[in-house]
């Protein structure tokens, strides 16, 4: 079984689509545990604010699989991929972990921890003491060296008074 991180993000009817994913998430993993909610703007084009939430999972699954899973649940939600990568989305599930796995041709660990602070602080929510497995950091001393060197704009909400599920 491999412990797994995903980020969830949406920007069109976000409560909606994110409780609907989450729904879909338990069909096929294990041991959910979820972040709080984090609104963000949007990165790299103009549109609506974000919510994104971290959840951690347990998988038999291959990366491969899990990461075939996940493009499936974006499809059935309505996710078009035929978008441009800096777009409005309506559901949007990244693989961001799977164990201590580093593989670049599956983009394991996802680049966009470093990047982003809706990718960090759910991860670092949810691991605080766990270490990325090529920084050799601890997730909670990633998020406070990115605070301290990165602007973004960030609001956490508790994950009840946003979602439900």
């Amino acid at each position: 079984m491999a412990n797994i991180h995903i980020n969830i993000g949406s920007n069109q009817n976000r409560r909606q689509n994110i409780s609907g994913a989450i729904e879909s998430l338990k069909l096929i993993f294990n041991d959910l545990d979820f972040s709080s909610v984090y609104e963000s703007p949007a990165e790299g084009f103009d549109g609506d604010d974000f919510y994104n939430i971290g959840v951690n999972a347990v998988t038999s699954m291959s990366i491969a699989k899990t990461s075939e899973s996940l493009r499936k649940i974006e499809e059935q939600h309505g996710r078009d991929r035929a978008q441009p990568k800096f777009s409005s989305r309506v559901i949007d599930l990244d693989l961001v972990l799977y164990d201590d796995i580093v593989d670049e041709s599956s983009n394991l660990p996802r680049d966009d921890i470093l990047k982003y602070a809706f990718v960090l602080a759910p991860l670092a929510e949810l691991n605080p003491k766990a270490i990325h497995p090529v920084e050799l950091e601890s997730y909670q001393a990633l998020w406070q060296v990115f605070q301290l060197n990165k602007e973004y704009e960030l609001t956490q909400y508790n994950v009840d008074q946003i979602l439900k599920f």
